[in-house]
């Protein structure tokens, strides 16, 4: 059973930065993909970066420049930098089941999520 922890999360002052961690576990295969979402309250998720099978990733444009992903072979990396208040969210981490073609931001196509994790950003 495909599991992802999440850790990383906390408070920061305006221009601050975090790296929120997801820990897999369960896979037996390295083709699935991986992505990073947001919920702020009363919002709708939204999604922020995804890599698609270690191949190639995206990153939105409202984030691009400021936040960045990266992997290793169990965790993938969340890291933000000049944070301002509007990021503040609960941060999620998904993932795919092996093989599935590449589901962009569709927060449905995702098999796996970690529990999130609260990130707040003060002025």
């Amino acid at each position: 059973q495909v599991q992802l922890v999440e850790s990383g999360g906390g408070s920061v002052q305006a221009g601050g930065s975090l790296r929120l961690s997801c820990s897999t576990s369960g896979y037996t295969c390295t083709n699935y993909h991986w992505a990073w979402f947001r919920q702020a309250p009363g919002q709708e998720r939204k999604g922020l970066a995804f890599s698609a099978a270690r191949e190639w990733q995206y990153i939105t444009d409202s984030v691009k420049g400021r936040f960045t992903i990266s992997q290793n072979e169990t965790t993938v990396y969340l890291e933000m930098n000049d944070l301002k208040p509007e990021d503040t969210a609960m941060y999620y981490c998904a993932a795919t089941r092996c093989g599935k073609p590449v589901p962009w931001f569709r927060a449905f196509e995702y098999d796996y999520w970690g529990q999130g994790t609260q990130v707040t950003v003060s002025h």
